[in-house]
């Protein structure tokens, strides 16, 4: 198993932002592209997955126990930044330790 499929802190650790052209229908949306009822606008050209601006972030789409079993309920779907982010980032083990898990060993 995908040690991301154990983990999920960084759907509950970071606020995630991206251009509307992700959206469902959008122009540059993989897959059938971000559910608009997922998202909040923030400005005309930012939106942000719905949950992860709270106190205690945690994303709409994350299904499941972290530090246990998740998995993104829209992953073919998801936004740039989720796609972007690994766990060569050092703020994955930022958003594990956040979230009581070890730290991953860096290569």
């Amino acid at each position: 198993m995908n040690v991301c499929q154990t983990c999920g802190a960084c759907c509950a650790s970071f606020r995630v932002d991206f251009h509307p052209v992700e959206l469902a229908g959008g122009t540059f949306a993989w897959g059938q592209g971000v559910p608009l009822v997922m998202t909040v606008p923030v400005t005309a050209s930012i939106v942000r997955m719905l949950g992860t601006d709270l106190t205690e972030p945690r994303c709409v789409a994350l299904a499941g126990e972290i530090g246990k079993q998740v998995s993104c309920s829209i992953y073919d779907e998801r936004p740039s930044p989720c796609r972007e982010f690994d766990i060569e980032h050092a703020a994955c083990n930022r958003a594990r330790q956040r979230c009581g898990l070890a730290q991953l060993s860096q290569s």
